[in-house]
This record gives C-alpha cells, structure tokens and sequence, in this order.
C-alpha cells in the first residue's frame, strides 16, 4: 500500500537564536527561528508529513509545545523518532519533496548539505530527498523576512 503525507511548518524570525535548516546550522546568520523545540522548520515539516501518511497525528500529538521534556529538543531527534513510528507500522518511506520558503536567507548554497542531512537522519540515500526553495516575491511575513517556511509531501509504502 502507498501512502502520501503532507505539512507545512513556520516558524518567527528573530535576533538571539541560532538558524538551523534541515539539521544544519547556519553560521553567520543574524536571525534565527523562534519556537519552543530548535524549531528546524524544515524538519518539523518532514517529520510531520512522515506522521500525516499514517494518520498518526501532528507533532504536537507527540511533543507538545508546552512540554519543559520537548523545550529546546533536537529536531533530529523528533525527525529519527517520527520515522521510526512510520518504521514500526511495516512502511518505509520511498521519497519526499520539500520546498522551503525564505525570502533573504539563500538556500541554494546550503541545498546539498541539507539534502545529506535529511538523507542522513533517516538512513535513506540522499536521491530520495528533494529540496528547493523560493521566494515570497517581498509579500506577507515571509517576503518581509519575519519568518521561514518549509512545505513537505512524502510518499511512504509497505
């Protein structure tokens, strides 16, 4: 049987936190995201969409935001964990398509290392993992530069 998941995640740009895409910290970024775990956009997107397949719930099912065991957790964690749920329901997953919008923050640079890290996580080869990007064209939050967004769709099978 295949199945198909699909999330979106956003998280607030802001002065004091680090920037961590994908499992991959940006040195040098000004801005980093606010939220109550790392809150890799990027990744939450992916582990949720790996749980949307399934009907399992959101991630706040799992790691609620007002939880002091989930503040400040790795999201390789929360990713490696989701997985291994879809994992232990007998399915694997074939492949997932990301796309993260950023209006100022160029993912371009950092696409491979993004793409290797994801790949790496899930001990998956990296063909399966898709990452792009693009722009807000300066509309809304994002094209403000106020906050990042990663949409995520994964097609999983037994």
């Amino acid at each position: 049987m295949i199945r198909i998941g699909h999330a979106w995640d956003t998280h607030k740009l802001v002065e004091g936190r680090a920037l961590i895409l994908g499992g991959v910290k940006i040195e040098g970024a000004k801005l980093g995201l606010l939220g109550h775990s790392d809150a890799d956009v990027v990744l939450h997107a992916v582990a949720e969409s790996l749980l949307g397949s399934l009907a399992l719930g959101d991630l706040g099912t799992f790691y609620p935001d007002n939880s002091d065991k989930t503040l400040g957790m790795d999201s390789k964690v929360i990713l490696k964990e989701c997985y291994m749920r879809v994992k232990k329901l007998g399915y694997h997953l074939n492949n997932l398509d990301l796309t993260i919008y950023s209006e100022f923050i160029k993912i371009n640079p950092i696409r491979l290392r993004i793409q290797e890290s994801i790949a790496s996580i899930l001990e998956i080869d990296r063909s399966m993992v898709s990452v792009k990007a693009t722009t807000h064209e300066r509309m809304g939050f994002i094209g403000r530069g106020e906050a990042l967004a990663c949409e995520c769709v994964c097609l999983v099978e037994d």
